[in-house]
Formats: structure tokens, sequence, C-alpha cells
């Protein structure tokens, strides 16, 4: 079975489907192979970091991004237990600026967002001990690291259950309006 990278509503943001071999054993996929994604219309970005967190049920982590020059894309999959994966679109100019997309990742669909530079990007842990592991596209620079609202109005992310757990800075960051960002289209 060949990998599948699927468009969502926003054109930009992507969900890759990889095939998983399963027998008695376990089950085999390939995370990540530049050959056969791009084969499938998936161009390399040039992933330069791996990140991976843990998370109980009901942890809200986001949503995060870098500013320019230190944009991140992110390649982002559930190895174990799942997530609703949200991307929030902050690029002036675009026609779906301030939309969002959202696809739940888990374990067994072994599906993976690509949420390239530009976005906003946070996930709602579904299941206790969910680990997410994202590749990206630039190195992590404290000082261009911002945040927006996970609960913005204006934006309206239909989670699908209400986050138990957000950390303070999460909490405290700006509304959409509010958000210091330099994205153009």
């Amino acid at each position: 079975m060949p990998v599948s990278v699927q468009k969502t509503d926003i054109p930009d943001v992507l969900v890759i489907e990889s095939p998983i071999f399963q027998d008695d054993r376990g089950y085999f996929t390939e995370v990540y192979n530049t050959r056969t994604w791009g084969e499938a219309g998936f161009a390399d970005p040039g992933f330069v970091q791996d990140n991976m967190s843990v998370s109980q049920q009901g942890t809200l982590r986001g949503l995060h991004y870098q500013m320019n020059p230190h944009g991140q894309g992110k390649l982002v999959r559930a190895l174990h237990g799942s997530i609703f994966d949200v991307a929030v679109d902050l690029r002036k100019g675009s026609p779906t600026f301030g939309k969002w997309v959202g696809q739940t990742l888990t374990e067994e669909n072994g599906l993976a967002m690509w949420v390239p530079v530009g976005f906003a990007h946070g996930f709602l842990s579904l299941a206790d001990h969910t680990r997410v592991l994202y590749k990206c596209t630039s190195h992590w620079e404290p000082n261009s690291e911002r945040a927006i609202r996970y609960d913005d109005p204006a934006i309206g992310i239909a989670w699908p259950e209400t986050p138990s757990s957000v950390n303070e800075k999460d909490l405290q960051a700006p509304l959409l309006s509010g958000a210091d960002y330099n994205f153009t289209l």
C-alpha cells in the first residue's frame, strides 16, 4: 500500500497515511521516508529537530508557533494513544487566515499531520500516556516562541472534549486579535 498525502480544508495542511504492516508479532510502519513520501507528493522540508511529548488524557498543549525567520513546520504523529491535532492559519493575506483544521491522530490509524510554517499548532491528548513525535524544520528559538489561546472564540476550535490540564503559559497566551505574528502568504 503506497503512502497517501491528502489536503485538508486548508490546502497547505496535509494528512499523510503510511501503510501499517501487522502480523502476530505486532506492526511495522515507516514514520518518514524522503523517497516514498516524495513520490506521494510530500516535498522534504528539511527537518532539523525531532521532539517527543508524553501527556495524560485531557492535556492540551498549544497553540504554539515561532516567529519568522525561525518559523517551524511540524510533522506530527501519535506513537501511542491518541490526540486531536490542530493547525490555525496565521498567514496575513491568506483566504483561510484565522481558520483551523483538526485531525485525530492515533497509534492505530498511523496518520501524520503536516503543519507548515505560518500556522499555530496544538493538540489535545485523548488518552493517558499518549506519546507524540513531531519533526521540526527549524530549531527551537525561545525568543521567537509565541502562542495564542486555545479557546479563542474568534477561532472557534471544536475540541472533542474539555481540556483538564493546560499549563499557565498557554492559559495566559493572547487571543488572535492581540497576538504577535509575522507570516504572510
